[in-house]
This record gives structure tokens, C-alpha cells and sequence, in this order.
């Protein structure tokens, strides 16, 4: 009986955070060929994401420009994805997110008559693998066409394999006494650019300065846009 080939599609880091546990799993499975591919709309932020899980990509579209715009990054993905389903020959793809990888990978295997499995995106997919009840929920209620799964949260399943014995390789987050509040944050969605963005850094400098018994962590995401805000 010949494996079911599966191939995970991803191009950002969050999908990478998301998609490595699922991933992995695949890759034990003895009835499974897991292939991997990734547009790499996002480059060092998913190589470094795949190298922390252990992850080698099968195919790699390397799409990632300077100062790319989401229709650069949609035309080239679903070029290069057509040619990689062409090639590879998946019999199911795997998607996760609202990405615009996401939204390609599934559109690509839709026009090559492949069916899509996928977390939260569109109406293209076949099975829909959902995060909790209460979004299996809103996809009845909206009427998807498809089977629907509830899976739990692939990001705690990533949490649980990447803090490992609780240490920290970066040597910022080593020197952090966690006996005081840490909040950790994230910013960088292309919705929240400009005045935003702005309020946002604001309104965190101001806790900041207000709380010295506060400490603030914040990864900061490589796009100039944010860099630039978060600089500022």
C-alpha cells in the first residue's frame, strides 16, 4: 500500500511556529511521506524557525524580495507553487493561517484539483482543522463546505517543544528576573502600520516608564516598517 504524501506549506514565521509541531508529527508517521514546502515569503525569521524544530524543506520558492508588496509575494508564491504540486505530486495539502502563502497554497492546490486541509482560511479547503470548539462553531456557522476537525492549538504544542527545560539560548532573556511582571508582546501585522503602530509603541513606552517594576519583552519583527516604528 503506497504512502499518503503530504506536503505542509508555509512561508512566515508564525506559520513556521504553527506548522513545525504538525510537521513533526507527520515525519513519525510510518503510513505518511510528509513533504515540506516554504515560499519563504518571510527568509531569516523562517530559517530560524525551522532550524530551531529540526525542519529541512522539501522545496523552497525562496519568493522573499526588498520592500515586497502582498500582490508581489501572491503572484510569485502561486507561480512557484504550481510548479512544485506539478513536480511533487502531493495527494493533500496542509495550510494554517491567513497568510498570503496561505491563501496561494490553497488557491494552487484548488486549480490543480488537490484537496486542502487548513486552520482559519478561506473556502477553498476540504478539511478544516480547527483550533478550539467555539471556531468549529463559526465555520458551521458560516456554512463551510467540508469536514471539520477540532485539533487543539498547534502553538502550545510548539511552546511545549521549543521551552524544553525552561532555558533560554538568548543571553537578553537570561539576564531578566522573572520574580518581577514580564509581559510579553508582539507587533507587526501590516494592518496595524502607521499611527497605529504608533499608539501602540506609545502606549508600551508609557508603561514602561510608569512601572519600573514592569519589564518588557518584545521580539522585534525584521520588516523596516516596524523596525522603524519600534526605533522611533
Amino acid at each position: 500500500m503506497s504512502k499518503l504524501k503530504v506536503m505542509s506549506v508555509f512561508g512566515t514565521r508564525p506559520e513556521a511556529i504553527k506548522m513545525a509541531p504538525l510537521a513533526l508529527e507527520l515525519q513519525r508517521r510510518e503510513s505518511i511521506e510528509s513533504l515540506i514546502c516554504v515560499t519563504a515569503q518571510h527568509r531569516e525569521m523562517l530559517d530560524s524557525v525551522m532550524h530551531c524544530f529540526g525542519l529541512k524543506a522539501d522545496a523552497d520558492l525562496n519568493i522573499m524580495g526588498k520592500n515586497q508588496t502582498l500582490t508581489d509575494v501572491t503572484v510569485k508564491a502561486l507561480k512557484g507553487l504550481e510548479g512544485c504540486f506539478a513536480e511533487l505530486r502531493p495527494d493533500l495539502v496542509l495550510v494554517h493561517g491567513d497568510t498570503s502563502t496561505t491563501f496561494s497554497a490553497a488557491l494552487a492546490a484548488f486549480y490543480a484539483k488537490i484537496p486542502v486541509g487548513r486552520c482559519l482560511v478561506g473556502r477553498l479547503a476540504t478539511l478544516h482543522f480547527a483550533p478550539t470548539a467555539k471556531n468549529a462553531e463559526n465555520l458551521r456557522a458560516e456554512a463551510v463546505t467540508g469536514d471539520i476537525f477540532i485539533t487543539g492549538n498547534t502553538v502550545i504544542d510548539a511552546m511545549k517543544y521549543t521551552v524544553g527545560d525552561g532555558g533560554f539560548a538568548s543571553s537578553e532573556l537570561k539576564s531578566i528576573d522573572f520574580s518581577k511582571r514580564v509581559i510579553a508582546m508582539t507587533c507587526h501585522r501590516r494592518e496595524n502600520y502607521g499611527e497605529p503602530m504608533k499608539n501602540i509603541f506609545s502606549a508600551v513606552r508609557t508603561v514602561a516608564l510608569t512601572h519600573p517594576d514592569v519589564e518588557i519583552v518584545y521580539p522585534v519583527h525584521l520588516s523596516p516598517v516596524v523596525r522603524g516604528a519600534a526605533s522611533e
